[in-house]
This record gives C-alpha cells, sequence and structure tokens, in this order.
C-alpha cells in the first residue's frame, strides 16, 4: 500500500487520530488531501512516526522534535545524531535537577516523619509539638518546600498552557496505563477541591506517595502542555494542583475524576 488513509495509519502505528492531526498541525507529519478532502500519508508516515514517539520517550520538546525531523529529512544520520546529542545531555541534567528536588523533598518528608513519630507533648498542640512548622520556627531549608515540576515561569502574565493544543501524544495503550496509574494515585487523595480551572489534591505526606506523585506529574506535563501541574508540602500534607484550559474539561474528569 502506497499511502494510507487516517484511519489505516492510526491502525499501523498505534498512533490516535486525534493526534495525528495534531502532528500535523504542528508540522512533524505532512498529509496530503484527496479530490474528497480525506487526508493521505505517504508510505514512511509510520517509521516517521516511530521516530517522533521516540523523541517524546526521551522527554524532548515538539520543537526539537520538529528540527530533528528537518534534519532527518535530509538523509544523514551523523547529522541527526549531531544535532541529538546536545538535547539528550539537557534532558540528562534536567533529570538530574529534578532527581535533587526530589531528594531534597523526601529528606524533608522524612524529618517531619521523624518528628511527628516522636513522643507526643501531654495535652493539645503547641508552637513546639512539632505538627505545625513556619517560616520564622525553623531555617528555610526545613520550612515548607514549594517542588516545581515545571520550567514555566510562576506567577507570569502570559500561561504557555492556556494556548496550548489539547491533544494527548499518548497512544492507546499507554492512555489507557497512564489513566489507571492517575485515578489509582487519586483514590489515595485525603481531600478534593475543584477550583478555577482544575482541582486541587490532598494526600498524606509519605516520601514515597510524593516521589510518585511528582514523576507521574512531571511525566504528564512533558506529554500534555496543556496540563500546569504544582506539587507542594506542607507539615502534614502533600497538594497537587493540577489547572487546563477549559477545553481539557474531559480529561481532567478523566484523569483526576473532576465534575464537567
Amino acid at each position: 500500500m502506497s499511502t494510507l488513509r487516517i484511519s489505516q495509519l492510526a491502525e499501523r502505528s498505534g498512533v490516535p487520530a486525534s493526534t495525528l492531526r495534531f502532528y500535523e498541525t504542528a508540522g512533524l507529519l505532512h498529509a496530503e488531501r484527496t479530490s474528497s478532502g480525506y487526508r493521505q500519508y505517504g508510505p514512511d508516515a509510520v517509521e516517521r512516526l516511530a521516530f517522533i514517539s521516540s523523541g517524546k520517550l526521551l522527554g524532548l520538546a515538539l520543537e526539537d522534535i520538529r528540527g530533528l525531523l528537518d534534519v532527518r529529512d535530509a538523509g544523514v544520520c551523523a547529522a541527526v545524531r549531531a544535532r541529538m546529542v546536545p538535547l539528550v545531555a539537557d534532558r540528562i541534567a534536567d533529570a538530574e535537577r529534578r532527581s535533587a528536588e526530589l531528594a531534597a523533598f523526601s529528606a524533608r518528608l522524612a524529618d517531619v516523619h521523624r518528628q511527628l513519630s516522636g513522643p507526643a507533648p501531654s495535652g493539645g498542640c503547641g508552637s513546639d509539638c512539632g505538627c505545625t512548622t513556619t517560616a520564622e520556627d525553623q531555617p528555610p531549608a526545613r520550612g515548607p518546600v514549594m517542588v516545581e515540576l515545571s520550567t514555566r515561569p510562576r506567577g507570569a502574565a502570559h500561561e504557555p498552557w492556556r494556548e496550548a493544543p489539547v491533544a494527548c501524544t499518548l497512544g492507546g495503550a499507554e492512555l489507557g496505563e497512564r489513566t489507571a496509574q492517575w485515578q489509582a494515585l487519586v483514590a489515595q487523595a485525603t481531600n478534593r477541591e475543584e477550583i478555577a480551572d482544575g482541582i486541587r489534591l490532598t494526600f498524606p505526606s509519605t516520601p514515597e506517595l510524593a516521589a510518585e506523585l511528582a514523576a507521574m506529574a512531571a511525566a504528564e506535563q512533558d506529554c500534555c502542555a496543556f496540563f500546569d501541574c504544582t506539587l507542594s508540602l506542607a507539615p502534614a500534607r502533600l497538594t497537587l494542583t493540577v489547572c487546563a484550559p477549559e477545553a481539557a474539561d474531559s480529561l481532567l474528569a478523566d484523569l483526576f475524576g473532576v465534575t464537567v
């Protein structure tokens, strides 16, 4: 078969048709149009999608993948490798930064857990019982910790996630697995609050759960640029805030149980 319709390409590649249309809009995948207006893809589309998926697995931004495809189309593997090396090096540095953040986050949780596991004072809570920590009472490293899972600037007037295309880049099986993982995590929340643009979930402050939430939120932002996640730690609670544009309401409902 020399050409493929969108349904055929979706079936052969495992990439949903909605994502194929998104890739076309983003300039990663080219489609011709038949006289009837149907999309028609060339025989190299499956291999091209495999390369795109590989870039996503490495955590590369779509802009970087688009640039790599331009180099790849020239047909010189050495040039593609030369372009990929610094991109992968940047991802290594980013992964190491996140690992350091999570290590500090886990250490903070362990410290709070150790304090709370000791003997409790007689009577009610007080300023030195360990149940409440303030910036004034403790050094900055021991106060409430905010873990930023995104390089997006906080408080900026321009919020890119509001304008990002609402299209998931995961295939059917991957999307199903991701949804199940989120649903299992959300089930552990002790409180949920629907807020403007999203939801705020509160969890028990355990190092294991904090690490799992951080990893999932980071992966979600890498996959879906329209999600904006913030994970914060205060003594005795862990809070995940997820925001998304209105067009992503159905995805918020699927992953986090938001009422739409």
